[in-house]
């Protein structure tokens, strides 16, 4: 599937460049600025799901080529709340008073900055060198933060929109399930882990 990584970079960017050219055009909305960033804002959940999403896909429908883009699908979502984030500093004309003001008095705001920041990591760390320098199994439990993000990211969503809930529960139902698949998946890895035979030792083989 060649054209696999392609597209998916071209239809990841196509959200952007709407938003711009209705932007450029005056048809975003009256209150343009809230608008792009409320769009960004779910542009970057749809990622950060789809992306968590991959594994679970994997595991019940035997998919395999979701896990292939499972890092661009991740990436995307960061570069998306990073362009979230930027587009609410130029509105608040990066007056850093008032920025600090907002994440420390409005909880949306507060999550919404945790989800970003636990985010970073894990795009500083989507490198195959970086498993390499991390080893696989650090990088696997960091990499699960990626959870704790989404939760926050829904949190964030549904204090947001403080009156139509009905969105933020749809993302919120999603993470629910792919969390409650990993937890079976996991549960089921450890049971037949517990129950293989333990192997036996170069010794005790020779002993016999």
């Amino acid at each position: 599937m060649p054209w696999l990584k392609p597209g998916l970079i071209i239809g990841s960017l196509a959200p952007l460049a709407y938003i711009i050219l209705r932007a450029y055009q005056g048809t975003l909305s009256a209150n343009p600025i809230p608008e792009a960033i409320n769009e960004l804002g779910l542009t970057a959940i749809i990622f950060l799901m789809a992306s968590l999403a991959c594994t679970p896909a994997r595991w019940l429908l035997g998919w395999s080529w979701p896990v292939r883009i499972r890092r661009e699908l991740g990436l995307f979502a960061f570069f998306y709340g990073v362009v979230h984030v930027l587009v609410y500093l130029v509105d608040q004309s990066i007056d850093w008073s008032i920025i600090v003001q907002d994440i420390v008095q409005r909880p949306f705001i507060t999550v919404g900055f945790l989800a970003l920041l636990l985010l970073t990591p894990l795009a500083l760390t989507s490198t195959a060198a970086s498993v390499r320098r991390i080893g696989f199994r650090r990088w696997q439990r960091l990499h699960q933060l990626a959870y704790v993000a989404g939760v926050l990211a829904v949190i964030h969503f549904l204090w947001r929109v403080k009156i139509d809930i009905t969105q933020p529960l749809i993302y919120g139902s999603v993470l629910a399930v792919l969390l409650l698949v990993r937890l079976v998946i996991w549960q089921r890895a450890r049971s037949q882990a517990a129950a293989a035979p333990a192997p036996k030792s170069r010794g005790s083989a020779a002993s016999q």
